[in-house]
Formats: structure tokens, C-alpha cells, sequence
């Protein structure tokens, strides 16, 4: 049951990092600073992200869950924040420093929704 749970968070992850991921370089590309395009992105993604993750992963339909995956959305979105600011004074531009926050964001939002969220 892990595995299969890894495997289609991973799949359901690809697509939602997609979207994410395309919100979050718009919002640069129209001048935001990093914190604005990454909040702007988390918050449009919220919804996308816990139908899908809910549904595709854990097999949950339930709204009620909703303040559990906002709540690890708030401890990613700082994740993302400190990767972000880590990186850039060494020369990492906006869009390259929110690619290498991706990996291990996505690895934290497995585990918290897996044994917090959707936990049974």
C-alpha cells in the first residue's frame, strides 16, 4: 500500500508541481519577489492539490480535511521560503532556486499528509 501511495503521489505530484510550478514562474515573470509568487501559487494550488492528492493518493473525499492539508501547506510554503532565500545569495536565480526547492518540499508534503492529514 506505501508503494502504490508513493507511486501516485509521485504521478498526482508531477502534475500539481506542474501547475504550481507554472503559477509560481508567472508571478515572477510579472514582478513579484519570490515570498509574493510563492504564496500566490501555494494559495491557488491549495484546492487544485487537495482534491487531487485526496482522491488520486489516499482515496478520501472528505472536505473536512481541509484545514489538516492547509496547515501542511503553511509548513511547505515556509520549506519553500528558507530553500529559496538559502540559494539566492549564492547566485541562484528566483526560477532555479523554486526548482530546487521542489524535491524535498514534495518529500515533506508526502510524509505530513500521509500520517497527518490522511492519516486513518
Amino acid at each position: 500500500m506505501l508503494k502504490k501511495q508513493i507511486v501516485s503521489f509521485i504521478l498526482v505530484g508531477i502534475v500539481n508541481t506542474i501547475f504550481g510550478y507554472s503559477i509560481y514562474a508567472l508571478f515572477i515573470y510579472f514582478g513579484l519577489n519570490y515570498v509574493t509568487a510563492v504564496l500566490f501559487a501555494t494559495m491557488v494550488g491549495i484546492l487544485f492539490n487537495f482534491k487531487t492528492i485526496g482522491k488520486y493518493v489516499f482515496n478520501s473525499n472528505k472536505n473536512t480535511l481541509l484545514l489538516k492539508f492547509f496547515l501542511v501547506y503553511i509548513v511547505v510554503f515556509l520549506l519553500n521560503i528558507g530553500i529559496i532565500k538559502l540559494l539566492k545569495p549564492l547566485g541562484y536565480s528566483d526560477y532555479i532556486s523554486g526548482a530546487f526547492a521542489i524535491i524535498p518540499s514534495a518529500v515533506l508534503s508526502f510524509v505530513l499528509n500521509k500520517y497527518y492529514v490522511f492519516e486513518r
